[in-house]
């Protein structure tokens, strides 16, 4: 089956060669996303929570422009880079998903630029 690229025109270019999120049939899969600006610049440094908002408005953005909400997801890929940031980023990860919970995991490990504490990927079953 072809997928579809999402990659919303308010979004900076990716730091590599990907797509924000790709549409298969009802099934949206979210890219990971940082806290990254313009040129890859990390955003809110040393904030756990301010990141976790960030990423998430980020897949809101996405998941919307490929018409579905965030009651739409399914299933969250979380990835810390430290753990004691996980009460911080679950606080602000329930914002986001006030009813019925998607599933997800959490993994400790080093992301892709020493400044980032969170990444999420994501994916989502419209319809």
């Amino acid at each position: 089956m072809p997928f579809e690229p999402i990659n919303p025109s308010q979004f900076p270019k990716p730091i590599a060669p990907y797509s924000a999120g790709a549409r298969a049939g009802n099934t949206v899969y979210i890219s990971g996303v940082l806290a990254l600006g313009e040129g890859g610049a990390v955003l809110h440094i040393g904030d756990a929570a301010a990141q976790t908002r960030h990423v998430l408005d980020v897949i809101k953005t996405t998941i919307e422009a490929a018409g579905g909400t965030m009651a739409d997801i399914a299933m969250n890929h979380i990835f810390l880079a430290d753990l004691n940031d996980y009460a911080a980023f679950n606080t602000v990860y329930a914002e986001y998903f006030p009813g019925d919970k998607p599933a997800r995991y959490c993994i400790k490990c080093e992301l892709v630029k020493s400044d980032c504490l969170v990444e999420i990927a994501s994916v989502a079953h419209l319809g």
